[in-house]
């Protein structure tokens, strides 16, 4: 049962705040999921962030010293506790290596200016519709969907799914393994475990088994 104050192991230290590596927060809107020390997920939007913490807004709060783990869009999966709740949802710190946070800086910053900008998406590979475009997607847990691509690239895939897999979740996509790492109103966006090394190849894997 998650209590609203944790109490720290014994001959552990007590985290300090006020101690921390202090960060500058820029202005975002990101759009992800979250989980709960429960498992329980739910949508969500970043407004402000650094390397060292969020703003999120959440429809379901948690309690300060709870733990989430949160998927955004562009940045990825992080993970860190509940420092306070604020209206309509959260400030959280974000548990980070120092090369990881170097990385979430660069990111953030690409973030913040692109608005401003007016700055393309990041794109690494051109995108191209597909010779074959249905084909299925496997869940880890073995359920099988088709499915139909909008567009694709050495990189990933934007998919016309009827369910919406949870940000994060792996994927199989004709024999390409996958992460989900965007929604869509009628589909997900899907990136590659590894880059193909050719678009021929990409679409030949697109062929049901």
């Amino acid at each position: 049962m998650l209590t609203d104050h944790l109490s720290p192991r014994a001959g552990r230290p007590v985290r300090n705040y006020a101690q921390m590596p202090r960060f500058q927060r820029v202005k975002v809107s990101v759009l992800g999921r979250y989980m709960l020390a429960d498992r329980r997920e739910f949508p969500c939007q970043v407004l402000e962030m650094s390397p060292g913490d969020a703003v999120v807004i959440a429809p379901v709060t948690g309690t300060a010293g709870e733990k989430v783990v949160v998927y955004l869009d562009h940045i990825g999966r992080i993970e860190g506790a509940i420092t306070s709740e604020i209206e309509g949802g959260f400030v959280m710190d974000v548990a980070a290596s120092p090369r990881k946070r170097d990385k979430m800086a660069a990111q953030l910053t690409w973030l913040a200016n692109k608005d401003i900008l007016n700055l393309p998406e990041d794109r690494r590979h051109e995108r191209v519709v597909p010779d074959n475009r249905h084909s299925t997607v496997v869940l880890d847990d073995g359920r099988r969907y088709n499915c139909k691509i909008t567009d694709i690239s050495l990189s990933g895939a934007a998919i016309e799914l009827a369910v919406r897999p949870a940000m994060g979740t792996p994927v199989t996509l004709g024999r390409m393994r996958a992460r989900v790492v965007r929604h869509f109103p009628d589909g997900v966006a899907v990136e590659f475990a590894s880059a193909q090394e050719m678009l021929t190849v990409v679409q030949q894997n697109l062929r049901i088994n």
